[in-house]
């Protein structure tokens, strides 16, 4: 069982009572974000401090009375967002915090601290809990990505399918612990989940990497995506190492885009759709690159996937997988992906 609880001789303070204490149990860093308390509805909530792992557990929580709720506002990155201390009302209101584990999310890791400060009985899902990491790779700025004791571990897990089962199991033994009357239905939905769409993630990734012409991606982007490469035998080059990278890149930087695609004759690079656009443009600018397409952590949604209730797999299906086959020269952009995604995705502002 993932699912955290505070066990000291203090007693648990419930999120209504701490919502109806005001300011006085919850202060630190939540002044005036206190009301009266509501009800959360028919069945428990559980709120999510990034995409994927909201995206896991609604699927694990469909046909259930379990509510699961996203803190990520769409467009925005969840790694890079800074919420306001409002977010720490949704965590106290909720029934359970599916989250990253710590120190990735820095605002998720006060808010744990508060919860833990003030006794309050929202229960912790780590969705990170027992999953293999990796050594982060050089081309990361460890200040920025890493976690762990000594910020030598990539986060970026979730990437690799395979891996992503773990949360999947975090996610349910929470969900089971949060609502035991639909053990069965939590702990069904969970194994459908990993054989039907994990598995044929990681399928269609396989057949996909084990055609490519080549074995090394440019991105323009920072490098989330590590695990695909440990995973698939691809090498991962990123441009810049961190979310904060938006202005003109490093001369340096550049020379190594340059000779990495010189030597691999790249075509097409990719960036990330949250990440600034000025150095896929420098890179096009600079080097024999023709054009950059999208790429993403699943770390955010722009507002027409969520319209067309896009997924950890659709975000997979419609916007990864057409770039890789892309990239790699398995595919021209015009048959990668579906009718009219080269138009709509080439050199996207």
């Amino acid at each position: 069982m993932q699912t955290t609880h505070r066990a000291d001789s203090n007693p648990r303070l419930s999120r209504r009572r701490a919502l109806a204490a005001g300011a006085g149990a919850v202060a630190t860093g939540l002044a005036g974000c206190l009301g009266n308390a509501t009800d959360a509805g028919d069945g428990p909530v559980a709120v999510a401090s990034f995409f994927s792992f909201y995206d896991f557990a609604r699927n694990v929580a469909a046909g259930t009375p379990v509510r699961i709720e996203n803190l990520v506002p769409t467009g925005l990155h969840g790694h890079g967002w800074q919420p306001n201390a409002s977010v720490t009302r949704d965590i106290i209101e909720a029934d359970a915090f599916i989250h990253v584990g710590p120190g990735f999310q820095p605002w998720a890791d006060r808010a744990i601290q508060t919860l833990d400060d003030d006794n309050i009985d929202t229960r912790l899902i780590n969705s990170r809990e027992g999953v293999e990491l990796v050594d982060l790779a050089a081309s990361l700025d460890r200040e920025e990505e890493g976690v762990g004791d000594r910020q030598g571990l990539d986060p970026h897990f979730w990437l690799d399918p395979l891996r992503a089962k773990t949360s999947v199991d975090n996610i349910t033994d929470g969900l089971v612990d949060l609502a035991p009357d639909h053990e069965e239905q939590l702990r069904s939905n969970g194994e459908t989940y990993k054989t039907e769409t994990l598995d044929a993630i990681h399928a269609d990734y396989r057949a996909m990497f084990d055609a490519a012409p080549r074995r090394v991606v440019q991105l323009a982007a920072h490098n989330a995506f590590q695990y695909i490469g440990v995973r698939y035998d691809v090498e991962m080059r990123p441009l810049v190492t961190n979310l904060a990278a938006s202005g003109d890149v490093a001369p340096e930087d550049i020379r190594r885009a340059q000779q990495v695609i010189a030597e691999n004759d790249i075509r097409y690079i990719a960036n990330g759709v949250f990440e600034a656009r000025r150095p896929a443009v420098q890179l096009i600018e600079e080097t024999q690159a023709e054009a950059y397409f999208p790429v993403t952590p699943y770390a955010g949604v722009r507002e027409d996937w969520v319209e067309a209730e896009w997924g950890y797999a659709e975000i997979a299906y419609n916007i990864n997988m057409p770039t890789f086959e892309v990239v790699l020269g398995n595919k021209s952009p015009e048959a990668a992906g579906p009718d009219g995604w080269a138009d709509e995705w080439r050199n996207f502002a």
